[in-house]
């Protein structure tokens, strides 16, 4: 069973490669795109993350599974009883699963694919991620004092880069859904007017 879903797991990621569409706003966009709600983002990432994912099942809790069905757990806490709790739950214990499957949800409702910047963006977020906790263990099991601040300080600034790029997926989500219901509040230069000879 477990064989059978990886694979389809595998399918799906494979099949997301050749979606044709793009994101209405790409990750170093998407500040200026929305900045009020980056900042929200930024500051109640969890809060904000709930939010988007009632907005991408259309409301429809019925509809939730928890990592919105691309994680091993999925199906499997109850969902069905108490979405709400469930997702709650998600979103703070689970917070960037939450936003990745939020993400996935909407690639796969829009055929949407991820550029190769935001693929670049992303991937640093994890490698700093990595090295923070390479450098963790070394500085653990050397003792070193100074390879420990050095860690300390790779350590923050892969929490930044986390939380910022978090930030910038949710409003790139939110800006998409905005252009989904209709209410993405687009700036357009008005008509031409020509005058009448009469």
């Amino acid at each position: 069973m477990a064989g059978a879903q990886s694979q389809a797991m595998l399918e799906k990621m494979e099949l997301r490669q050749s979606y044709r569409n793009v994101w209405h706003t790409d990750l170093t966009n998407a500040v200026a795109a929305d900045f009020p709600w980056c900042c929200l983002s930024l500051w109640c990432g969890p809060c904000v993350s709930y939010m988007l994912r009632r907005r991408a099942l259309y409301n429809d809790m019925s509809r939730y599974v928890c990592c919105a069905g691309y994680m091993p757990c999925s199906g499997k806490c109850g969902e069905s009883r108490c979405p709400e709790v469930c997702l709650a739950t998600e979103v703070f214990c689970c917070f960037g699963n939450s936003v990745a499957s939020t993400r996935f949800l909407l690639q796969d409702e829009f055929n949407i694919q991820t550029t190769q910047c935001d693929n670049c963006i992303i991937a640093f977020m994890f490698f700093l991620q990595q090295l923070a906790c390479i450098c963790s263990l070394v500085a653990c099991i050397v003792g070193n004092s100074e390879l420990s601040e050095v860690a300390h300080v790779i350590s923050c600034m892969s929490n930044l880069v986390y939380w910022t790029v978090c930030s910038c997926m949710q409003t790139q989500h939110k800006v998409e859904m905005d252009k989904r219901d209709g209410t993405l509040n687009t700036m357009s230069a008005p008509p031409m007017q020509q005058m009448s000879r009469w």
